[in-house]
């Protein structure tokens, strides 16, 4: 029998799937607190090639991109268009309704 796989672990995977990022990001931005974003932006870096493999792609030294992830981080739009782009995603806008 296998052992049973932790959430963490079983996200982790899920992640590496684009459209999977994709909805829980969007699931993500629903919430009142921009923290909550940048948390779940960072899981998304972290299954999508690491912190230090997206700061490369985005062009962004790795220390910039923890404190941009940060529960403190108060990125731009500019740097979070960067690091999407860099883990294969991008901005989209839907109505709130």
């Amino acid at each position: 029998m296998k052992a049973p796989i932790k959430h963490d672990e079983w996200l982790f995977i899920q992640l590496k799937d684009a459209d999977f990022a994709a909805e829980f990001l969007n699931a993500a931005s629903h919430d009142d607190d921009p923290k909550t974003y940048l948390i779940a932006l960072r899981k998304v870096v972290d299954a999508r090639g690491g912190m230090a493999f997206i700061a490369e792609k985005a062009a962004l030294s790795r220390e910039t991109l923890y404190r941009t992830l940060s529960k403190r981080g108060n990125p731009t739009i500019k740097t979070l268009s960067a690091v999407l782009k860099a883990t294969g995603l991008k901005f989209g806008v839907t109505t709130s309704v």
